[in-house]
């Protein structure tokens, strides 16, 4: 019988983990029991997977990865070399959480490499963390973070590329996508 996806003989899926079709698991990758992972996934090498981990359709997690329990990514999210998750917001030695706060990725958000995100935060839809960025607070739609702690630098386009904000409250990238700015909060306008 045909697997209906790719997983190398390297790496570790415990029985009772959940696996979508046009999945790729790659050499040294750890998927425990419970983990439920989408459709079209890339999971690289050396990536660690919980149990209590969810993961939506088309997500990429590079290499170094480890998403521990609490942690729920929405489709289409791209995840950065060495990204680090935390869930414990006071942790210590041999003492253990009954339940762990919930991080979720939204639709499309792009985590930088090497950056953080600390436990229960929320990242918004299309979203962009910088690559070393440690997130304290949780980071609205269409935003482009960057530092430490990170801190806001520019509304991002759903393809990527940084909005000009001179314009006011109405943004429109070069790919043609438009959007409004509402206050705190950017809203997406269907292209004509």
């Amino acid at each position: 019988m045909k697997s209906d996806r790719l997983t190398h003989p390297l790496a570790a899926i415990e029985k009772g983990a959940v696996i979508g079709k046009g999945t790729r698991v790659w050499a040294f990758a750890h998927i425990c029991k419970g983990a439920v992972i989408g459709k079209d996934c890339n999971l690289c090498d050396h990536t660690f997977i919980e149990g209590d981990a969810r993961i939506g359709d088309r997500v990429t997690v590079k290499c170094g990865v480890y998403l521990w329990d609490g942690l729920v990514v929405e489709d289409d999210v791209f995840i950065g070399p060495a990204a680090v998750f935390t869930n414990d917001p006071r942790p210590r030695s041999r003492q253990y959480l009954h339940e762990f706060p919930r991080t979720v990725l939204k639709e499309g958000c792009s985590i930088g490499a090497n950056a953080t995100v600390l436990p229960g935060l929320t990242v918004g839809k299309w979203a962009m963390i910088a690559a070393g960025a440690v997130v304290t607070h949780n980071v609205p739609d269409y935003t482009l973070v960057v530092g430490n702690p990170a801190r806001f630098v520019s509304w991002v386009c759903r393809c990527g590329r940084k909005l000009d904000d001179a314009m006011g409250s109405r943004l429109e990238c070069s790919c043609g996508q438009k959007y409004r700015v509402n206050g705190a909060n950017m809203l997406c306008e269907q292209k004509k």
